[in-house]
């Protein structure tokens, strides 16, 4: 594959290390309350009119998305959906995202717009289908280098290799340890600054990317402050975050809103990586119907009530959401909050009106909304270059098949708890675990490494029901080991509690379980109660809260992570082979083009609400 020089940026440019990130919210947060896209109408745009850039003010796009998570090609079944609410009641399901068409769907939103800025709210990289993870996520900081991107915050999945290889996407250079990917090429790293202002160094306690740029064209300056999850290390390996502090989202992006403020940069946008929950699944759906920001719920509420007025609009992300929403700042102005779902599904675009006399946004005519990146309009040509490049390295690894299924297995795009592919993972688990030790008796897998569904169309020449290494890769990208530990029966149900309970009560992380354990799950209470504790079982016998029991899990649970302090407490460990050796041995031994796997009913957990 051969290399692809820069290109000469336009003819504005982002000035960074000397103003926040708080800018960029400030624009955000001009946007209008309840300007959402309409039912029907997807793709089209509501841009601010070209050509007003010499009066008192000018309107500047904000093109914005965030977790896009490597995913180059169009991702597969219900993850590859948004959901539109229709005229008369109904939702339709739409076929959305691919980065050919994200960068087609954004140079079309450029079109009259003579300020314009894109942003990203973290998780560009990392979790990433094979296409991108193979290669170190290098194939997607390309392609977000020819969609324009002008800057972006980090994201908890930008940790997921560590400081060092985060230094390496931004400043560029050949991978350490599998080195160049082409002869004669070498990676030239992002065009754009990744922010990172409340990620410090342990022993210097100074940023260890810069907190903050500011986009000037014309006079007109707008900063950007990027921020990701405080608890970011409960969500990420201990070697990813090794070294560093992740500081309170609100205090930091406050703190260099003042600094931002005193260089006189007044106009400000946070990009922040955690967000929050919609009270719909639509796109479309109107966040403030029954009031300012009263269709969303989660952390981000409170940090956005908490973040100075000085800060006019905040980008968000994390939680794969589609939100549009008004909550006021502390003074009890309006400000917009947006987050355009994840894979590259949405963008959000926003206008924001700037007083070049107070240099400042003006809110009352900020208007915002998210569009679907709809599959039916032309692909970006250069796009497509780029992921047939990288594709005809990956094809020997990818196209191997490792298994066969009947039917779809949901995943990351199930709508219960509990998923048919989840199950299928703890059981794989549990057979390598039992290789290794014929003692094992369960194996439990977070609801969050898994990144996608099974989908039995085939994907390319495979053939229906054919499972990929490719695919396998996309819905198990981390590269955890397998790992054994004895638990007690009172750890174990501790754990179990612990999915409801403390940091996950308020969005509760589902453990998948092998075959054997099942329980109850009872909605109607709150916190830890919600486990009905004696309903648990293991082949039919209660937990006995005294005994010893030996559990499979990934290296990331049995670290603590993901909020289950208990499962870390386990003893006498017994490390095996990654995760996806294990899912793919698995598939492989069981599975056959005579004999495919059918999709668990996923009644292992029974559910009342």
């Amino acid at each position: 594959m051969s290399a692809t020089p820069r290109t000469r940026r336009r003819t504005w440019r982002l000035v960074t290390g000397t103003v926040s990130l708080a800018a960029v919210g400030a624009l955000v947060a001009a946007m209008p309350a309840g300007a959402h896209g309409k039912p029907g109408h997807g793709g089209g745009h509501d841009h601010g009119k070209p050509g007003h850039g010499h009066g008192r003010t000018v309107d500047v796009q904000l093109l914005s998305f965030n977790d896009l998570h490597g995913n180059l090609e169009p991702p597969a079944g219900s993850s590859g959906q948004v959901t539109e609410d229709q005229h008369d009641g109904t939702t339709k399901a739409i076929d959305a995202g691919g980065a050919e068409y994200l960068a087609t769907s954004l140079r079309t939103a450029r079109k009259g717009n003579p300020y314009s800025v894109t942003a990203a709210a973290g998780d560009m990289v990392g979790a990433s289908p094979l296409l991108s993870g193979l290669f170190h996520d290098e194939p997607t900081i390309e392609a977000l280098n020819k969609m324009k991107l002008d800057v972006a915050g980090v994201g908890n999945h930008e940790f997921d290799e560590g400081r060092a290889e985060l230094n390496r996407l931004q400043k560029g250079g050949c991978h350490p340890e599998d080195g160049c990917y082409t002869k004669g090429r070498k990676f030239t790293g992002a065009d754009f600054p990744y922010l990172a202002a409340n990620v410090t160094d342990e022993k210097t306690g100074k940023p260890i990317l810069k907190p903050y740029t500011v986009w000037k064209k014309n006079g007109v300056k707008i900063g950007f402050i990027g921020v990701t999850l405080e608890g970011t290390p409960d969500i990420v390996s201990a070697e990813g975050v090794k070294g560093l502090k992740f500081h309170d989202e609100v205090e930091t992006v406050n703190k260099y809103a003042r600094e931002l403020e005193r260089k006189g940069v007044k106009s400000i946008v946070a990009l922040i990586h955690e967000g929050g929950a919609p009270a719909s699944k639509s796109y479309n759906y109107d966040c403030d119907s029954s009031g300012a920001g009263d269709g969303v719920s989660g952390p981000i509420v409170d940090i956005a009530k908490g973040i100075t007025p000085k800060v006019d609009a905040l980008v968000t992300g994390h939680t794969h959401e589609a939100y549009v929403c008004t909550i006021p700042d502390p003074a009890g102005k309006p400000r917009t909050v947006t987050s355009a779902s994840s894979f590259g599904k949405l963008y959000t675009d926003t206008t924001l009106t700037y007083d070049r006399k107070t240099k400042d946004i003006v809110r009352t005519s900020v208007s915002s909304a998210n569009h679907v990146v709809t599959r039916t309009q032309p692909k970006a040509k250069d796009i497509t270059r780029l992921i047939s490049d990288w594709n005809e390295l990956a094809a020997p690894i990818a196209a191997q098949p490792v298994g066969h299924i009947s039917g779809d297995l949901p995943g990351r795009g199930a709508t219960t708890p509990e998923s048919p592919l989840g199950d299928v993972i703890a059981d794989a688990q549990l057979a390598h675990a039992k290789s290794l030790d014929d003692t094992a008796v369960l194996a439990l897998m977070n609801p969050g490494g898994i990144r996608s569904d099974l989908v039995y169309k085939a994907s390319g020449s495979e053939g229906d029901g054919v499972v990929t290494y490719g695919e396998a890769f996309t819905v198990q990208p981390f590269s955890n080991t397998v790992n054994l530990v004895t638990l007690t029966g009172e750890q174990l149900v501790t754990a179990l509690k612990q999915q409801v309970s403390g940091g996950n009560e308020a969005s509760p992380k589902i453990l998948q379980v092998s075959e054997g354990l099942t329980y109850t799950l009872d909605y109607t209470k709150s916190g830890a109660d919600r486990v009905v504790a004696d309903t648990i079982r293991l082949n039919g016998e209660p937990i006995d809260p005294a005994a010893s029991y030996r559990v499979a899990m990934n290296s990331f649970l049995a670290g603590g992570g993901d909020g289950f302090a208990a499962l870390g407490e386990g003893t006498d460990p017994l490390v095996g082979a990654d995760d996806l050796a294990a899912f793919n041995d698995y598939l492989t031994a069981t599975t056959s083009a005579d004999n495919p796997l059918d999709p668990p009913k996923a009644d292992r957990i029974t559910i009342m609400k």
